[in-house]
Formats: structure tokens, sequence, C-alpha cells
């Protein structure tokens, strides 16, 4: 007889815990099995584990609520686990930490699942978790939230937001959110993909909604289309639901880690500066010839942005909406700045409805993130006409001014050429030093001369045995009036600039901007009402 007392079991648990430890582990790396995920690729659309591994930094993903799911027992022994279909936890990014995490498609679809805490979502750990750490947030959106299959499980309905959105509107003043639609995105994921700092899809394979087909037909009667209904050519394109569009997931994920390059960890934080390999001091002869003599001839403003801020830093944000207007994140020796561009090849740059809430956000966006805005002026005013009128072009263009004299960030004025009326108002810091410097080329004023010659003087015109020749001899009397150098003369512009000393001159005032900037940081008061 052995009268030894036993061992006792490892601190770490018995052999057969650690067993289970890794049967729990393997399942969860199956997600909803080898069927689901081979249909899931057939559609050309990534797993949501291949997505994580192909957006973070290699080796630095450690997952939270692996384990999570719904074991399978035989007489009480675990012989499997359907993953709960939701992957997150804690990442880098070029050596900085976020949080991540995505729906898995192979496993109901991604729906919402029901546990003690949600892992995603809205109201879920994984907002948490970027709230408390003060991290970015990256959400990997591809399933369609609730359903209504959760009455059977409930045995009862909840009002909307049970889960609610609460959590995702506090993050957006504090850390910079981004929301991938990487397939079907209906709901909740709909609504969070909204609730970013900038968004992105996949073109063909990733759609966003309210709701899918099958609730258009039945509520009104329209046979459509998921890709119609939501596909990129319509929510980036038409509708500006999401920011920008990529042909591939790994281009989604390039352009993630691109946009999160600009700014910082949070609104405690400045924005990341970087070396500079592109001297301060250079000035491009190409910028002498780029505005055309003709008043009423269109330029490439893309190519006269790029030729002034740090080579190839320009991150254009919303491409393909709002054209009227071109807005970016960018470099000027090595400091982040917003760009705010208006493209004479879009409707003469006048600002359109679309535009308006373009520049609207993306002031926000940047006054969130001590980014200071440069503006690069040539805007006739807001677009007129009655179509104009019906889209509310007024109220969102005066949205947009009422956003600008809010914004306590830095802002430099570069007036190009022509800067009128209420849109050029907005591209001006009222609240601030109102620091603006022109281009021999600018031209300025309440309205433009044509039009407000042809309102102002209309009955000496109409009295003139020559209308049309009297109206060109007033445009031309009150246009030698209208030089910039003469404003120049009364300081009425700050200063007038050979176009070429664009890049140095506005080098110099945002490098000496950052002192002022450290002195502002967390988050920004809520202000009033928006018109």
């Amino acid at each position: 007889m052995n009268d030894q007392p036993k061992a006792p079991p490892a601190a770490g648990g018995s052999e057969a815990d650690i067993e289970e430890l890794r049967l729990r582990r393997a399942e969860a790396l199956q997600l909803g099995g080898a069927e689901a995920i081979a249909k899931h690729h057939g559609q050309g659309r990534l797993t949501v584990r291949e997505r994580i591994d192909g957006l973070v930094d290699a080796g630095s993903f450690q997952e939270v609520g692996g384990l999570t799911g719904q074991g399978r027992y035989v007489d009480g022994r675990l012989v499997g686990v359907t993953p709960a279909p939701y992957v997150m936890g804690l990442a880098a990014i070029d050596g900085r930490p976020v949080a991540v995490g995505g729906e898995d498609f192979t496993v109901r679809g991604g729906t919402s699942w029901s546990g003690d805490r949600k892992k995603g979502g809205q109201g879920g750990f994984i907002e948490d978790l970027a709230a408390s750490y003060r991290i970015p947030l990256i959400n990997l959106i591809d399933g369609s939230g609730g359903s209504v299959t959760s009455i059977n499980r409930r045995g009862h309905a909840v009002f909307p937001g049970v889960h609610g959105f609460e959590r995702s509107v506090e993050l957006m003043g504090k850390v910079p959110v981004v929301s991938a639609v990487l397939g079907t995105a209906a709901g909740g994921p709909a609504g969070r993909a909204i609730l970013s700092h900038w968004s992105v899809m996949v073109q063909g394979t990733s759609q966003v909604f309210a709701a899918g087909p099958p609730v258009v037909e039945r509520s009104l009667g329209q046979k459509t289309s998921k890709e119609d209904l939501g596909g990129a050519g319509l929510a980036v394109d038409l509708a500006g639901t999401i920011d920008n569009h990529a042909a591939t997931e790994a281009e989604c994920f390039a352009l993630i880690r691109r946009f999160l390059s600009y700014l910082p960890q949070n609104v405690w934080e400045l924005p990341p500066a970087v070396a500079s390999t592109d001297p301060v001091e250079r000035c491009e002869d190409s910028l002498l010839r780029i505005v055309p003599d003709d008043r009423r001839r269109p330029y490439d403003m893309r190519r006269l942005v790029k030729a002034i801020v740090d080579r190839d830093s320009l991150f254009e944000i919303q491409p393909t909406f709002g054209k009227a207007v071109i807005i970016g994140l960018a470099r000027m020796n090595g400091k982040v700045v917003g760009v705010i561009a208006n493209n004479p090849m879009i409707y003469g740059g006048a600002m359109d409805v679309k535009a308006a809430r373009k520049q609207t956000h993306f002031i926000e966006l940047c006054d969130c993130f001590h980014i200071p805005l440069v503006f690069f002026v040539d805007v006739p005013g807001f677009m007129v006409g009655k179509d104009a009128e019906e889209a509310a072009t007024l109220r969102e263009g005066m949205r947009a001014v009422y956003v600008g004299l809010q914004a306590s960030v830095p802002m430099f004025t570069v007036v190009v050429r022509k800067c009128y009326g209420m849109a050029g108002m907005g591209a001006t810091d009222k609240n601030g030093i109102d620091f603006k410097i022109a281009w021999p080329s600018a031209e300025w004023g309440s309205l433009p001369i044509e039009g407000g010659v042809a309102a102002a003087f209309r009955r000496e015109i109409a009295a003139a045995p020559d209308p049309k020749a009297r109206e060109r001899e007033i445009e031309a009397e009150l246009r030698a009036g209208a030089s910039p150098f003469r404003t120049a003369e009364a300081f009425g512009v700050e200063d007038i600039i050979d176009p070429r000393e664009t890049r140095p001159y506005l080098c110099r005032f945002i490098d000496a901007a950052q002192g002022g900037l450290r002195t502002n940081l967390g988050p920004k008061p809520k202000y009033g009402v928006r018109p």
C-alpha cells in the first residue's frame, strides 16, 4: 500500500485542461469550417483572419475572446466548438497599437451573436479597448447585424439600440476610427461604417445599405440587386456614403495603413511628423504656367497641389464624390496638413451640395485631430440655379462655413484665382489670424465682376446704345480696381507671392504653428446647432 500523498495538479491546469484549451483554439481557427471558407473564397473574399493578417504588422495580433462560441458535447465531453462570428484583438500598424476586429461571415453570415458580453460591433469589447487605451479602432465589416430569429432565442423582442451606438459616438471625438466594408453590410454594421472618420469598400465584392433587396422589395415593391442598391458605384461615387473604394482587399488594407499614418493615436497627441527628404526651398517653375491667362479656362488643381506639398504625400479622400473640391491629407516638411482645393475642372470650382458636405466633414476631421488646414482657393461662389436650390446647396454650403468658423486649428489660405462670396469666406480663418496669401492671378469680392456688373448696373446697361459693349466697359473699369496689388497696398491681403514661392512660404508657417497646436490638445468642445 502506497501511503505517499498524491501530487497536486499542476498550477497551470491538468494535461486534460491544456488539451481542451488546444482543441478550443484549434476549433476557433477553423472559423465556419472548410466548406464555408471555400464558398467565401469563391466569392473573391478573404476570411476575417486572413484580413487581419493582411492588415496589421506581422506577428502583432493578440486575439482576445478566441474561445467564445457554442460548444458541442457528447456525454459531457467537448467534441467541437462553433466559434462566435466575430474575431478581434490588439495589434500594431507601423509599430503603433490598434484595436481591430471584424465579423466572420463563414459563421451564420456574420450576424450578431449573444453572450454575456459582446466581442465586437457597437457596444462591444473592441470599442471599449479602443476607448480605454486611447488607440485607433479598425472595423472590418462583413455582416448584417441583428436578425428576427433573435425573438425565438430570447422569447421576446427588444427595443432598437439594446446594443446601441453610445460608445461608437464617443470614440469619434477621441481616437481615429476606420471602417472597411468588405462584404455585405446592413443594419448595425452599416451604421458603424458611417460612424467613422474614414471608410473604404472593395469594388464588386462589398455593398452597404440600411436594408437589403428582400426588405426593399417587401416594403417598396422595388426589385434590385445588392450591387445596384449599395455597391461602390452608388455608395462611393454617387452618394458619398463611403469615402473611398479599392480594387482589391489587399489595396484596401494598404489604404487603411496609409490613412492612419497621418493620424495621431488619439486627440491628446499631435499627428506624427516624419523626416522629409523633399527640400523646403523647392520651387517648381511649372507653377508659373499652371493658371491660364483666360480666366474662364480650367486647369489641373491636383497637379498644382502635388507640386507644393511634400512629394508623393497627398492622400486624397473621396476623390470620386463632390468633385468640385479636392480634399486630402498631405505633408509639408514632414508635418501633416489637410488640403482643401477647389477644382476648376468641375462647375468652374463652384461649391455644389456634394462638395459642401465633403468639405464640412473634412474640416471636422482635421480640427478633431489637430491637423492644420491649407486652402487652395479658386471658387466663384456657391453653385446657383434651380437644381442647386432644390438640393439645398445654400444650407449645406453654410454648414461648411459654420464648421470652418468653429475650427480651432491654424488655417492657411492661398488664393490661386477666384475667391468670391460666401464660399470664399469659408476658405479663410476668420476666428484665427485670418492669414491669406495670393498669387498675382488672384481676384476676390462679394461677386464675380461679370455677374455682379450685370446685376448692379442693369438699368445703365439696358439704356446704352450697345448694352453688351457698355457691360464690357464697366467690367474693365472695375477689374482695374480689383487688382490684388491694390488690396495688398491696404494690407487687405497679407502677401502676394510668386507662385514658385508657395511651398517654402507655407512650410515656414506650418513649422511655426506646431507649438501652438501642442497647447490645444484634447477633445474639442461641442458648439451649438449646425444650420
